[in-house]
């Protein structure tokens, strides 16, 4: 392996829920349902579907990613919050204060949501020994040459390098970032250090 190149994958719109919201939005003693492993360990895609309602629209049926966590939050891109109405933050997974908010409109309950929408700022995933080998660490910020099929190569700055030992390389886009480099699908990128 080329120890510059990294995998990058689209993420489209989803979501992650608390067992609690899951409950009501799905009825008590409500699981996830894995069909999909991801990239990343311990990580899937579940048949769950909910519809994220804005002040002026709605978007249908935005996968469930598992398993739970500790907050409830809705990752969509700048295109889709314009599309529900709200202003999304560039935030990173997780850092949910002081964001906008939504409903969630499950089959069997609605969650009003105070904050938890945003759009996931691009970064990169790698357990400690492949940000060893890559020479990188935690928090560092780099650059990311993106080679498009539709001649649209693009160079991705600021993109955030995440270690965990539970991680694996990889990193992720979101739909607009991946429109913009004209990809339908995962590619091969390259490392630029700053």
């Amino acid at each position: 392996m080329n120890k510059k190149e990294v995998l990058v994958e689209i993420s489209a719109r989803h979501m992650h829920v608390t067992q609690a919201d899951l409950e009501v939005l799905f009825g008590a003693g409500a699981t996830l349902t894995p069909v999909k492993d991801l990239s990343q360990p311990g990580q899937f895609a579940c048949a769950e579907r909910v519809d994220v309602v804005g002040p002026k629209n709605t978007l249908k049926n935005v996968i469930i990613l598992g398993p739970t966590r500790p907050e409830t939050q809705v990752e969509v891109s700048l295109t889709e919050a314009r599309q529900l109405g709200v202003v999304a933050e560039v935030r990173m997974s997780g850092d949910i204060e002081g964001t906008v908010g939504c409903t969630l409109v499950g089959p069997k309950g609605e969650v009003k949501l105070e904050k938890g929408v945003i759009a996931a700022k691009r970064h990169i995933h790698f357990n400690v020994e492949e940000a060893a080998a890559y020479g990188v660490v935690d928090h560092e910020n780099v650059m990311v040459k993106i080679p498009s099929p539709q001649a649209r190569d693009l160079v991705f700055d600021d993109v955030v390098v995440r270690v965990h030992p539970n991680f694996k390389a990889a990193m992720h886009i979101d739909t607009d970032e991946a429109n913009a480099a004209g990809l339908k699908q995962a590619v091969m990128g390259e490392i630029i250090k700053k």
